[in-house]
């Protein structure tokens, strides 16, 4: 880009190369020095601190002055979560806010010479924590780190030993079906993993840390133990197959240790502590160990191809080797199936652990350079050179030798001989003795070392054995303790974390190192490689299965954040890598697939059980996201139906942990049922209540996570409670998934509080009518707001707010100011909703047909456990000569709902004079807001009530006064009925908006609900159905 012409600069200003200084920028935008003016002689390097971290300490600028920065690495370095502090940028309010001086940001600037070449301030996970630089850990390429390594782990004990013995069994067109078919599994794989390794930094953990990012903890976890295992198996697997050999090469020379069993358990237990000693020598001893191993393995290979050419030997031709002939590659291209092995997918689970090796570069991830360039190149080229040399070594061998041979040189005969059989007599020997017998000791099907004695010099294929098997299980043990190191670290489960410990520049796993020379012990003492086989290809198929899943699902979900640079992947093919990966594990061995699965579904469910606090962007996550999206968008397409009504209630608690109890009383009937989203209305200047609200709304949320309550959390900045209480009720919800219920605290301090915030309590009711929300209003006899005693509970020197129960919705009181962490590890107060209800009752006063809403939310509540044993009463208002039928009637009405409310009451005295001492308790009551007009004129009264329209002109209290006794006398036969009951339900009366002030329909609710010890329920629906007796 070119750039534009500069003005010219202050000396300050030149001194930065391009880059100008906070404060000197400020002092050019805002036209003055004031207090962020540059000092004098300040440039780049001056320390003048602001609240903008060291990168935006100088920028550059493109023909003006400017505190934006130009896009640079630490900006994006370790960022985690949407909205973390970014390393650097301005945020938006240094863009656009006035700038005040905040030391506590201020950083270390990035010099321009490093910026240029790329470096950057090393983050948290390169830096070392002591003073002083760290040494600098060894780094491996893609050949040395992953190409060789993964060549070397799949060139294991299944080439040397067992692969001819495979050919012999299957037949040449067979063994490369069961080549192909491994190498299929394993590139789909390989794909896999380039796509996941590309997709981001990768750190040490391989294949756990892949999948565990990519899946999420719950899967990675499981799989991370499962292949730590393993790869410890493998390691007892290698060896043994290297044991095998020495006991066979102390076999031929009558020098046997003990006995042949107990040979292989005595090599193989020194192998595996001499290859111990070399990992803890370092990862730099460890590759180097690897390179001379691979060299050996190839001049093994050079030396076998130039033996299958060289004319055999009468020896060699005694043991079954004729060099190329067509008539043998013809015999040994078709299965000759022999012994209890002998079958496809028996020798497919024996060769299938030799193609696993192709994550031991994946495994040691945290030592390579560049893993997103090392993995994919690396492995793939891997894979692609040892499946060439499998499928030349099956059929160069299967031409050359011969399936049974006796060994013996006296079993030369002249060609033609009668009485002999099989393919050798053409070549003038006679095997057809031992072969009938099954006796021969020497041939493709009889003799493992085949590749040993087809070699120019067979000391070398010995020397390529040891070669392989040891670089194998070298592999293995390092790549197991450095997978469980990681996963240690993430402390997923309990009690592993003392082996995450890391020593050394490469933060070596040394305690892990020695948990798996312990198993690969055990397993080593079992001494029989047929045995062992098996059992870690279930395992390694499981991480494959995920792996490739992982790689399908992050694909699936469409995430944005799903940019692998690794392109030459394809979804489908990973899901189909992933099932037949699952396919095979069964096919294999069903009983070993089926613990697999049992011990990764025990492992899952423990981490979804104990929800570890991690986030990594798991496509999990995504797919959360994208399901939820699809559910809801396809909600809006469904039509509404009665029998499928929800209450689904928008709670005003405020903070939630200030109202526990209206909280735990709304979470226990919408759980897993419908919608609960608790709103919190914060008063008050915009600027000023826009930081609590991002500080707290976090930590609202893990509380409600914290108590088991299924709900949202909202809230909204506004100047007075009902315009906030407006907003939340027009824009809550999302679709179909809007909330139809109004629910909030009792007022209990109306009688006291100003005028004004009693007008908007008794008005946010009217505003829910008017957007058809149905109205749930609860009242305890102790109150809702327990913000006073939590704070008091913090802090004994606390005062509480003016109004702590001020209204249904907003606190005032500190603590719900409270950081995320806070708020979420606060003690949780205990409420009546939480406890066994035992056998009391749920009392419903269904006094008005609100559509049924009054009956509906009860009967949610009795179906929870803690409610179940209470006995649900109907009450209902009726005549004294016509109880019967009356009753009748609502039984046989409810009884077509179908609630199971068999105890109905008629309440015949509902419309007696109550006693005069609550008349006149009531008439004291609304006292102090009468106008005391003298019944005057609507103008006159009008003219009187300017300003204060809560007052009660006596027209109103007269044209009101039978609904008031009304109310006096329920509150008399509610405490008659229902002085002991667990819960009351009552329909909430309404008054008409315009005809009944706010402080009369505030006495109204005051009596009905007086001097009631259990929780008052007052509940009024919109006038629309919310039950039917009809099926469609």
């Amino acid at each position: 880009m070119a750039e534009l012409p500069v003005p010219e600069l202050p000396p300050a200003l030149s001194r930065c190369s391009g880059r100008f200084t906070i404060s000197t920028l400020l002092g050019t935008e805002e036209g003055g020095r004031g207090p962020y003016a540059a000092a004098e002689g300040g440039g780049c390097d001056s320390a003048h601190p602001t609240h903008l971290s060291s990168s935006t300490l100088c920028t550059r600028t493109f023909g003006y002055n400017t505190v934006d920065v130009v896009p640079a690495y630490e900006h994006y370095a370790n960022t985690k979560g949407v909205g973390d502090a970014s390393k650097g940028r301005p945020s938006l309010a240094d863009l656009h806010s006035i700038l005040k001086p905040d030391p506590g940001h201020l950083r270390v600037p990035v010099s321009e010479a490093q910026r240029s070449n790329g470096v950057s301030e090393p983050g948290p996970e390169e830096a070392a924590g002591e003073p002083g630089r760290a040494p600098e850990p060894v780094r491996f390429g893609w050949v040395k780190g992953v190409m060789i390594r993964c060549m070397l782990n799949i060139w294991g004990v299944i080439l040397y030993l067992r692969l001819p013995w495979i050919t012999a069994q299957a037949g040449i067109a067979l063994t490369w079906l069961i080549i192909l078919m491994s190498v299929t599994v394993t590139t789909i794989t390989g794909l896999s993993i380039s796509a996941i390794s590309t997709n981001g930094k990768v750190k040490s953990g391989g294949t756990y840390f892949l999948i565990s990012r990519s899946l999420g903890p719950e899967l990675g976890g499981s799989i991370g133990l499962i292949f730590a295992f393993a790869n410890a198996v493998a390691v007892a697997m290698h060896t043994v197959g290297f044991a095998e050999t020495v006991r066979d090469l102390l076999q031929e020379h009558n020098s046997l240790i003990v006995d042949p069993t107990n040979d292989i358990r005595i090599i193989g237990v020194v192998t595996v502590t001499v290859l111990l000693g070399i990992s803890l020598a370092g990862m730099e001893w460890e590759a180097k160990a690897q390179i001379l191993f691979f060299l050996v393995i190839l001049v093994s290979f050079i030396n076998y191809l130039v033996g299958t050419v060289i004319p055999a030997t009468a020896e060699k031709q005694a043991k079954g080797f004729f060099s190329y002939r067509a008539d043998i590659f013809a015999q040994n291209f078709v299965p000759s199936w022999r012994g209890p092995e002998g079958s496809f997918f028996s020798l497919f689970s024996i060769f299938f652990p030799s193609a696993t090796g192709i994550l031991a570069g994946a495994n040691i991830s945290g030592d390579l350079k560049d893993p997103a360039v090392a993995i994919p190149k690396g492995t793939l080229m891997a894979i692609f050179w040892t499946t060439v040399s499998y499928l030349v070594l099956s059929a160069t061998i299967g031409a050359c030798v011969v399936r049974d041979a006796s060994g013996s040189l006296n079993d030369s005969v002249a060609v033609g001989s009668p009485g002999c059989e099989g393919l050798a007599c053409d070549f003038g020997w006679n095997f057809t003795a031992c072969a009938q017998r099954q006796s021969c000791r020497y041939g493709l099907s009889n003799y493992y070392q085949s590749m040993s004695m087809v070699s120019g010099f067979g000391p070398l294929i010995t020397a390529g054995i040891f070669g392989a098997t040891l670089s194998s299980a070298l592999a293995c043990l390092v790549s197991a303790p450095k997978v469980f190191q990681c996963l240690c670290r993430d402390q997923l489960y309990p009690l592993i974390g003392f082996f995450g410990k890391g020593y050394g520049k490469n933060s070596e796993p040394i305690r892990g190192y020695m948990l798996t020379y312990v198993i690969a012990i055990g397993f080593i003492l079992i001494a029989e490689l047929n045995a062992i086989a098996p059992i870690i290809s279930n395992f390694f198929l499981c991480s494959y299965a995920l792996i490739n899943f992982s790689c399908f699902h992050a694909s699936i979900t469409n995430s944005p954040g799903w940019r692998p640079s690794f392109r030459y992947y394809s979804k489908w093919a990973a899901l189909f890598g992933a099932a037949i990966s699952v396919v095979i594990m069964f096919l294999l061995t069903w009983w070993a697939a089926l613990i697999a699965f049992g011990i990764v579904i025990f492992l899952l469910g423990y981490v979804l059980y104990k929800k570890p606090d991690v986030n990594w962007g798991s496509s999990m996550q995504a797919s959360s996201y994208n399901m939820a999206l699809n559910y809801s968008v396809g909600l809006s397409e469904v039509d509404e139906h009665i029998k499928n009504y929800r209450p689904q209630c928008l709670v005003l608690t405020g903070p939630p942990n200030f109202r526990p109890a209206l909280v735990d009383f709304v979470g226990t009937f919408t759980k897993n049922l419908s919608l609960m989203l608790c709103g919190n209305v914060l008063i008050g200047p915009r600027k000023q209540k826009m930081p609590e609200s991002r500080l707290t709304a976090d930590g609202h949320t893990k509380w409600l996570m914290k108590r088991k309550i299924k709900a949202f959390y909202t809230d909204v900045v506004a100047e007075d409670l009902r315009s906030g209480v407006q907003m939340l009720i027009q824009a809550a919800g999302l679709g179909k998934m809007r909330p139809n219920i109004l629910v909030l605290g009792y007022k209990r301090n109306w009688q006291t509080a100003s005028p004004q915030s009693l007008e908007d309590y008794v008005g946010i009711l009217h505003d829910a009518f008017d957007f058809k929300y149905g109205v749930c209003l609860m009242r305890m006899k102790d109150g809702l707001n327990v913000s006073r005693v939590m704070q008091a509970h913090v802090n004994p020197m606390f005062e509480a707010a003016e109004h702590p129960e001020e209204n249904g919705t907003g606190g005032r009181a500190a603590l719900g100011t409270a950081g995320p962490a806070t708020l979420a590890s606060e003690q949780q107060a205990s409420t009546i909703f939480q406890s066994e209800q035992g056998k009391k009752t749920i009392d419903i006063y269904w006094l008005f047909d609100d559509g049924g809403l009054t009956l509906l939310i009860p009967y949610l509540l009795g179906r929870k456990k803690r409610w179940g044993k209470c006995k649900i009463r109907v009450f209902v208002g009726g005549q004294i000569n016509r109880m019967d039928e009356e009753r009748k009637a609502i039984v046989s009405l409810l009884s077509k709902f179908r609630l199971g409310f068999h105890e109905v009451h008629i309440l015949p005295d509902i419309n007696q004079k109550p006693w005069p001492e609550h008349i006149k308790r009531f008439d004291d009551l609304i006292a102090p807001f009468r106008l005391n007009d003298g019944f005057k004129d609507e103008a006159t009264v009008n003219e009187m009530r300017q300003g204060c329209p809560w007052k009660i002109s006596d027209e109103e209290v007269d044209k009101n006064r039978a609904k008031s006794l009304r109310q006096v006398r329920l509150n008399e036969i509610l405490l008659d009925y229902s002085r002991d009951a667990a819960l009351i339900a009552i329909t909430l009366p309404i008054g008409r908006k315009g005809r009944c002030p706010s402080s009369l329909y505030m006495a109204w609710l005051e009596t009905l609900s007086r001097d009631l010890r259990p929780p008052v329920i007052l509940t009024r629906g919109n006038q629309e159905n919310v039950l039917t007796f009809y099926c469609q």
